[in-house]
């Protein structure tokens, strides 16, 4: 990724996943279906070509920060996803932790 190439965050609901997209590339996924509980995140990979380089925290970022914003509670199935927001408290009211039982 150049520096000139800023990653864009698209929520495709047709497919049930955030998108990270950079110059006209899909780079990573993170997998949503809703639940009685709140929008479940349940998988995310960032492309191998795209790995570290931070995609993988923006669309963490991005996929939580909308869904926040859209008054759903956040169900952190994924690990990325859970490990995203055990990092960053700021999302702590927003996150319902799932049965450890029900394993997604």
């Amino acid at each position: 990724m150049s520096q000139t190439e800023v990653p864009t965050i698209v929520r495709n609901d047709a497919e049930g996943q955030y998108e990270i997209w950079v110059g006209g590339t899909r780079a990573g996924i993170a997998a949503f279906h809703s639940e009685a509980a709140g929008t479940a995140f349940s998988h995310t990979v960032v492309e191998e070509e795209f790995g570290g380089q931070g995609l993988g925290s923006a669309l963490a970022r991005g996929a939580l920060d909308d869904t926040v914003a859209r008054g759903e509670t956040i169900v952190p199935y994924c690990p990325f996803i859970a490990a995203y927001v055990r990092r960053h408290h700021d999302y702590d009211s927003s996150v319902h932790w799932p049965d450890p039982d029900q394993g997604r």
